[in-house]
């Protein structure tokens, strides 16, 4: 039985990675967060140790590792301009890290934890769930076998409808959460390249704190996509009441992945577990994807357009 401890116990996504410890035969050790909304862990590791200051649960940490019982993983949950820090943390207390998405926010990050990893001996993972969906490996499996040498039409569209406290949250400011395509778009861009392979081409249509959208060539695929977390960006034909639409298209045909997202993330754990998680060379060319677009000029008349860029940039 591994033994976990958890950063960001209050988060919207802790509860997947409770989850994830329970189903994969795990225990949870300690926790930690600024906020002591966590009445969820006793549904799943009620006698978890739970502090609110950090001093204390570093100390936690330490003396659990000096009587013998120390965290094999720390969980990573807390905002995305934390989980440099908390992965640097957990490693130099001799723990292997795994870290919910984005990894960091720059690629100079990477570099930095990896001399750490090199230091310690220790590991980070990051959760790339959708590398673990079946649609998607089938695709990718589908793409590997074509060996025709065409080029694929990909049109990425995410539309997920966040309230006016997103913009007041960590969320909303870019030094935090990283941006639009970073927040809500990496996962999506780390699965075109494990589809697609390496990126060759990067050009931002549109960039704003609620919208992102640009054009994007990978070795197989020429990728339109837009971003957004407002409600009136919404296509038209999205059914009424519906606050969120994930669209992707390869060469005009619908990519179905809606359902089977609820057990990715003990699909993840049990993927470290078993040795084969994803480290600091697999997440890098999203980082790097996700940081060009944060500070690329914007050039709307470069570049293919999604189709659904008219709502997000008002034209």
């Amino acid at each position: 039985m591994k033994n976990y401890g958890l950063i960001g116990a209050a988060g919207y996504i802790a509860p997947r990675h409770l989850r994830a410890i329970k189903d994969t035969g795990g225990t949870l050790g300690c926790a930690y967060d600024i906020n002591d909304s966590v009445g969820i862990m006793d549904s799943y590791f009620p006698d978890a140790a739970f502090f609110t200051e950090f001093e204390l649960f570093e100390d936690h940490i330490y003396n659990s590792r000096s009587k013998g019982f120390g965290c094999d993983y720390m969980a990573i949950c807390s905002p995305n301009f934390l989980h440099k820090a908390h992965s640097a943390f957990a490693l130099r207390a001799g723990i292997d890290t795994i870290c919910e998405k984005p990894l960091v926010l720059n690629t100079s990050d990477l570099d930095e934890l990896e001399d750490i990893e090199n230091e310690t001996g220790k590991k980070i993972y990051s959760i790339l769930q959708l590398r673990l969906h079946p649609a998607i490996i089938a695709l990718r499996d589908k793409v590997a076998a074509d060996t025709s040498g065409k080029t694929y039409d990909v049109d990425l569209g995410y539309f997920t409808s966040r309230g006016a406290w997103y913009s007041a949250s960590w969320k909303g400011f870019e030094h935090k959460s990283g941006g639009i395509a970073t927040n809500i778009g990496v996962h999506f861009f780390d699965m075109l390249s494990f589809i697609f392979g390496s990126q060759k081409v990067s050009i931002v249509h549109h960039r704003s704190d609620d919208a992102a959208a640009g054009y994007l060539e990978f070795e197989r695929a020429r990728v339109r996509w837009v971003l957004s977390i407002n409600r009136q960006h919404l296509p038209t034909h999205t059914p009424l009441g519906q606050t969120t639409h994930r669209s992707i298209t390869v060469d005009g045909e619908e990519i179905e992945f809606s359902g089977g997202f609820t057990d990715l993330h003990t699909a993840s754990y049990q993927n470290i577990l078993d040795g084969k998680g994803y480290g600091l060379k697999v997440v890098r060319p999203s980082i790097e994807t996700v940081s060009h677009i944060r500070t690329a000029p914007i050039e709307l008349n470069k570049g293919e357009h999604h189709p659904d860029i008219a709502r997000v940039v008002g034209a």
